[in-house]
């Protein structure tokens, strides 16, 4: 965004959205209760993005008269192309990167996020994939025993030991999480996204797992070094905690709200076609958990029936981009729906990899997809120049 936005003579504005970082409604009490945080919704937040544009075209010398355009990744990437969607008088297009706006209801199969992720871990070093997926068993096994437990609990040097069954399972969800979190985070070179991380992590932890044929005890010590590589790589850290998984400042939780309400996104596992344990996608469990949590129940269409779901071929305008490392991509746009909401894919990009700075260790199909988008953008702002002076 900061190349291009010196490119193409613009201001860059980054909107924070409500509830999240310093924009809280109700200050300490926004994340009180279900009455509180009632206004946390995609909708009030592109209401909200309306609102700031106004006001920038009022207050800004310059701005009156010139074209916006929205750009995001990730739910930021669903909410600029739904802000095309649902204010096209407002901003001439949108860049959507890594933007999953049909991982909704069964829009796509919900086990291909998984299986993307052991995708990666498969190309990324021989065995790794059937490394992870032996893993689980061992785990289970070696957890059968109380001295098991406190074994386990020394050799991945978790910061507090596993007691029950109930830890193993998080423990379980944890590394889980890890594998995911590598695979969204696979960049061509050092980062520090949601930890500090060496260039193509996956590679650097594919190393540790090329043998799954070895002692239930050796896997699980090659599973540590392998989780030491996300945990670690600075080296400072004493312990594994299992209560994070990434920096702080990402707001989980008005996400994990978000999720219990609109962001409903099924996920499936079968064992086969990925390298986890086999977990079908079940609602009504997802819907009691966040009624524990929030005492709110998810509405698993309301996305769809708000953003149409597949059928958005009346809009005009969006790019969307998605890197084949990426397992958002399977929820993501990538093939071309009419010839103004285009898809780009980037072969070696993993999440939102285009709309990162310039680095040398980019791949060529990312500097192309960074110019490619470009030159749409340079068309939107052409277009709009030109209607201007016709209503002139």
């Amino acid at each position: 965004m900061w190349d291009m936005a010196e490119e193409l003579k613009a201001m860059l504005v980054f909107a924070e959205h409500r509830y999240y970082g310093e924009s809280l409604p109700f200050g300490a009490n926004s994340f009180k209760d279900s009455t509180h945080l009632n206004f946390l919704t995609s909708e009030q937040a592109l209401a909200d993005f309306a609102k700031l544009i106004k006001h920038l075209k009022r207050t800004v010398p310059g701005a009156k008269n010139q074209p916006v355009i929205a750009l995001g990744g990730s739910y930021g990437g669903m909410l600029a192309a739904w802000f095309r969607m649902k204010y096209p008088h407002m901003v001439v297009g949108a860049l959507a990167s890594s933007a999953p706006i049909w991982q909704f209801e069964d829009l796509v199969p919900c086990g291909v996020f998984m299986e993307i992720v052991t995708a990666d871990f498969r190309k990324s070093g021989p065995n790794c994939s059937e490394s992870i997926r032996r893993s689980w068993d061992a785990i289970r096994r070696l957890t059968s025993t109380g001295p098991g437990l406190h074994w386990l609990s020394e050799a991945l040097h978790l910061c507090s030991p596993l007691t029950n069954s109930q830890d193993v399972e998080h423990l379980k969800d944890w590394i889980t999480e890890t594998w995911v979190n590598l695979a969204m985070v696979d960049y061509p070179y050092e980062s520090n996204f949601l930890q500090p991380l060496p260039a193509w992590p996956i590679k650097v932890v594919c190393q540790y797992l090329k043998n799954p044929n070895v002692s239930d005890p050796q896997l699980l010590q090659n599973i540590f070094q392998a989780l030491n590589v996300y945990y670690n790589y600075s080296g400072q850290v004493k312990c594994l905690n299992m209560s994070e998984t990434a920096t702080r400042s990402l707001g989980s939780l008005g996400w994990s709200y978000q999720a219990c309400t609109e962001m409903v996104m099924p996920f499936c596992t079968n064992g086969i076609d990925d390298m986890f344990e086999p977990h079908s996608w079940n609602l009504k469990e997802f819907s009691d958990d966040c009624f524990k949590q929030w005492g709110v129940r998810p509405r698993p269409s309301w996305i769809t029936t708000m953003y149409g779901g597949k059928n958005i071929s009346s809009h005009t305008n969006i790019i969307f981009s998605n890197g084949d490392l990426d397992p958002w991509s399977g929820g993501g746009v990538t093939e071309n729906v009419t010839d103004t909401l285009v898809a780009i894919t980037i072969p070696e990009g993993a999440h939102h990899l285009d709309l990162r700075a310039n680095n040398a260790f980019d791949p060529t199909s990312v500097l192309l997809a960074r110019s490619l988008e470009v030159r749409y953008m340079k068309q939107w702002i052409k277009n709009f120049y030109a209607s201007l002076r016709k209503k002139r």
